[in-house]
Formats: C-alpha cells, structure tokens, sequence
C-alpha cells in the first residue's frame, strides 16, 4: 500500500496567449474544470497503473456524494479525509501560455485542518503539498519518506524543511523548487542531494535526473505532442512509485514516471488521460526496451 498525504482540489485551467505582468491583464481563450490536487493526481494515477493506494486529504462538506468522490470510488482510491463540513473543497485556477509557461492561484478551503489534525504514522508515504507543519509530523513518524514540496514550497520555513529532509529517503522537485530549498535552507544544490538518499530533479521538456548513491543520471522525456502540462510532475511521482513498490530500481522507475507523464500532457487536465500499466509498458518499450511487466521486488508497502 503507498499512502499519499496532500491537497484534493477542483481544478479551473485556463488558456492564455501569454501571462500578464502586475497590474496587467490578458484575456481567457479557453478555460475548463477538472479533477486535480497534487496528492489527489498521484493517488489516481497509482490506482491506475494497478497499485494499492490511501489517499490522506482534506475536503469539504461538499464532497461527498460529488462527481469526483464518486471518480475516486470507481479508481478504487481508499480514503482517509479530515472532512471540514463548513469549508469548500480546495480550489486551483491555473493560467497556462502559449509556452508552457504556467501561473496558479490555490484556494486552501478545507486543507487549513491540515494544521490542527494528527498525523497518521505510515509505512511508506508520500508526501505532496500540504501544510508543512503535518507533513513535518508525518515525516518523524512514518517508515519510508518521499517528500515533493511542491508549488507550497514557499510556504515552508529553514526549520520545517530541515527537519523532512533529515526523515527523507526519495526527494522529487522541479528545478525551480529546488532553487527554493536552497535559498530557504541556505544550502548549495550539491549538499540538498547529499543529504537524502536519493533526489529526483525534474526539468520539464528537459527530462529529469537521477541522484543515487552518488551517481547522476539522465532521463530524457518522451516526446508527444503538448497539451498542457498540468499535473506532469504528479503523474511522473505515480509511475515512479508504482515502479518502485514493484521492485523495479531507481533509473528505471523513472523512465517508467516519465512515460506516464507522456500521456497526462497530451491531454488537459491531471487525471483525464491516465495510462494503466499494460499501456504505459507499451510506450515504455518503443522508448527505451524491453521490460518485464510481473516483476515483483522486495520493498515492503
């Protein structure tokens, strides 16, 4: 079982030619509503790829009984939600460019409880964006820690993020994320990767790496066409962990998330084109060989 802690949101994705600066604006060519969350996206996309899966989340009072409670049940995502019955669902309005380039606005709603509610202590669990104070406690209690701070990065203190990162066994963070830590924490790039066990580095279009045991490796993307890249990082965290509780090693599982992100970015929205495993291993194959589908390993979920 993986557990996943973090956000549950509705996510408003818009389209525009380009984002304005301050006190500027521009104008909407398309916008729509989907199924989002960063936690809530891994959830589904583990469930998908055919690995049990606990969703740790805040929601509203109008969630249960919604279309996406309902889309939750039919993943068969197992829910352990701190239900605030006076606060909306979590909410995200992201503006995406011509370029990719990407701007969000997020709505906490409900996650505030995160502050006030116990942490669960956990076997293996990933922890996406969420309070930090939660995700500290989570971090000291559980067994195995994957930490990705996420676009809340800003959120967390000196204190904060060295306190996960001590706990931390896999580290996942786009490069503007890992800038941040670094700031905030006052640390060079090369003593944040030292400091965990492993780190995976996303780039976007430019692949991602892999820092394990001391040794740095590339992978590059899987080219498609581009949609919109919303919820990439997020699918790219499912198939990697989906990989890893099968026993599959490192560079592997990431070749296995950067394949399942290929598919979430031909597509608008997080979790409208999730690939199942027998899918995934399909395009895996055309990009980078042959692999064995039943592997099991020995990592205890």
């Amino acid at each position: 079982m993986i557990h996943i802690v973090g956000h549950t949101a509705i996510d408003h994705i818009s389209k525009v030619p380009h984002l304005p600066e301050k006190n500027c604006s521009t104008h909407i060519s398309d916008r729509r509503i989907y199924y989002g969350g960063g936690a809530s996206n891994i959830a589904a996309g583990i469930a998908t790829l055919g690995e049990q899966v606990t969703l740790h989340s805040c929601v509203g009072g109008d969630f249960a009984g919604s279309d996406y409670d309902q889309w939750m049940t039919r993943l068969g995502i197992q829910q352990q939600f701190f239900v605030v019955p006076g606060a909306h669902t979590p909410t995200a309005f992201m503006f995406t460019d011509d370029n990719g380039d990407q701007m969000t606005f997020f709505e906490w709603g409900a996650s505030k409880a995160f502050a006030t509610s116990e942490a669960p202590s956990l076997p293996l669990v990933h922890m996406a964006t969420a309070d930090p104070d939660f995700n500290c406690r989570v971090a000291e209690r559980s067994e195995f820690v994957s930490f990705d701070p996420g676009q809340d990065v800003f959120w967390y203190t000196k204190e904060q993020l060295e306190l996960i990162i001590v706990n931390t066994d896999i580290l996942f963070a786009n490069q503007h994320e890992v800038k941040q830590m670094c700031i905030t924490m006052g640390i060079t790039r090369e003593v944040l990767i030292r400091q965990v066990d492993m780190a995976i580095f996303t780039m976007s279009s430019d692949g991602s790496t892999l820092y394990n045991k001391g040794r740095e490796e590339f992978v590059p993307v899987v080219p498609v066409t581009l949609a919109d890249p919303t919820g990439a990082g997020d699918a790219y965290r499912a198939g990697f962990l989906s990989a890893y509780v099968r026993g599959y090693p490192p560079l592997t599982c990431c070749r296995i998330g950067t394949v399942t992100a290929s598919f979430v970015v031909e597509h608008i929205g997080c979790q409208t084109h999730l690939p199942d495993w027998e899918t995934m291993l399909t395009r895996y194959r055309q990009h980078f060989g042959t692999l064995d589908p039943h592997r099991k390993g020995s990592v205890n979920t």
